[in-house]
C-alpha cells in the first residue's frame, strides 16, 4: 500500500509518501481502506516531536472508510461496514487497523465519506468542550479563538446551540466573516487590536465565562485577563507553542480563576462515551444543524504541503488527504 512515513522529527518535509506493507488486523481489532483523513494540528506536533513518540511511524489520527476485515473477537462491526474513527494512529495510508471499540458506524446517505473524516476529531473535541469541560448554557458568554479554524468553526455553532453569546477571534477580515456566518456575535481581529481589553468593552469589563483556547503560548496571558472572576480557561492546544510555567498565585489576583488542560482521549475514554459525541455530531449534520466546512482536500501524496499550509495559517475549516 502507499502511505506517508516519518523516519524522523522535522519539518513538513519528513512526511515520505512510501511503499509500505499492508497492516493485518489482530485481535479486537479491523482493517480499514481509508477513504479520507483528518490533518491536525496534533500531527504537527508528532511530526515536529513536540509530543515525542516511537520512531518511525505514520502519522494521522482520524479517518474514514469501510471495514476491510476483522481481527478475532470483534463484535462491534463488519466487513462492509463503513466507518469513521480518531485517536487512532496510521491514518495517512490506504489502509489502516483500528481497535473496534473505536469505531463509528456512518450512515453514508447522511454523511458523505469526507465529512466523516473531517468531524470525528475536530468535532468531538468542540463536543466536549461546550458540552462536558465547561458545559455552556443560556446566559453564558464565550471567548473562542481561531474561531474560523476547524475546531473554532463547530465550536462557534456548538456554542450557540448551547444558547450562549460567542465572542471570536479571527486573523483576517475574511476568516472573521466565516467565524460570523457560523453564528459568532462578535469577532475580534486579534492583529488590529488587544483582545482582551476589546473582550472588556463587549462585556461591560465584566470579562467572559470560559475561554476555549487552541492558540497557546501567544494568547494564554491576553486569554486570563479575558475572564470574569472565578472563569474558566480551557487550553486545548498550542498551535503557538506551549505555555511557559505559571505562578499559581496568578490565578487568585486575577479573580480566583480555573484553567484546565483537556484532551480528546480523556473525554472519549470508552465505547459509549465516544458514540455519544460522534452520533450526536451525525445527527446534526444529518439534520443540517450543523456545517463541517472542509477547507481543502489534498493527494495523500501532498501531505507535506497540507502541514505547510495548516501552519502557515493559510487555511479555514478542516484539510482532509485523499488516498
Amino acid at each position: 500500500m502507499k502511505g506517508i512515513k516519518v523516519n524522523e522529527y522535522g519539518g513538513p518535509e519528513t512526511l515520505r509518501y512510501e511503499d509500505l506493507p499492508a497492516p493485518e488486523p489482530g485481535p479486537g481489532e479491523a482493517r480499514i481502506r481509508v477513504s479520507a483523513a483528518g490533518v491536525n494540528f496534533i500531527d504537527v506536533y508528532q511530526r515536529t516531536g513536540a509530543y515525542p513518540g516511537q520512531l518511525p511511524f505514520i502519522p494521522g489520527l482520524e479517518g474514514s472508510g469501510e471495514v476491510d476485515a476483522v481481527g478475532e473477537g470483534v463484535e462491534e462491526i463488519s466487513a462492509g461496514d463503513f466507518v469513521a474513527f480518531a485517536m487512532s494512529p496510521g491514518a495517512y495510508a490506504e489502509y489502516v487497523c483500528v481497535p473496534a471499540w473505536k469505531l463509528v458506524p456512518v450512515n453514508v446517505t447522511m454523511v458523505e465519506a469526507r465529512v466523516a473524516a473531517a468531524v470525528m476529531l475536530q468535532g468531538m473535541t468542540a463536543h466536549y468542550l461546550s458540552h462536558s469541560t465547561f458545559p455552556l448554557r443560556e446566559g453564558h458568554t464565550t471567548l473562542v479563538h481561531a474561531a474560523a479554524g476547524g475546531v473554532g468553526l463547530l465550536l462557534v455553532q456548538l456554542a450557540k446551540m448551547r444558547g450562549a453569546r460567542v465572542i471570536g477571534t479571527a486573523g483576517t477580515e475574511e476568516k472573521a466573516e466565516l467565524a460570523r456566518s457560523a453564528g459568532a456575535d462578535e469577532v475580534i481581529l486579534y492583529e488590529r487590536e488587544d483582545f482582551a481589553a476589546r473582550v472588556g468593552e463587549l462585556t461591560g469589563g465584566e470579562g467572559v465565562d470560559v475561554v476555549y483556547d487552541s492558540v497557546g503560548q501567544a494568547t494564554f496571558e491576553g486569554s486570563l485577563d479575558s475572564l470574569k472572576r472565578r472563569g474558566y480557561l480551557v487550553l486545548y492546544g498550542q498551535s503557538s507553542g506551549p505555555v511557559p510555567p505559571l505562578d499559581l498565585q496568578t490565578l487568585n489576583s486575577k479573580g480566583g480563576l480555573f484553567v484546565t488542560r483537556p484532551s480528546l482521549g480523556q473525554y472519549s475514554a470508552d465505547r459509549e462515551e465516544l458514540l455519544w459525541r460522534a452520533e450526536s455530531l451525525f445527527s446534526w449534520i444529518g439534520q443540517g444543524n450543523l456545517d463541517v466546512r472542509i477547507g481543502g482536500a489534498y493527494h495523500l501524496q501532498d501531505a507535506a504541503q497540507a502541514h505547510r499550509d495548516l501552519e502557515g495559517r493559510e487555511t479555514t475549516g478542516k484539510l482532509i488527504l485523499l488516498p
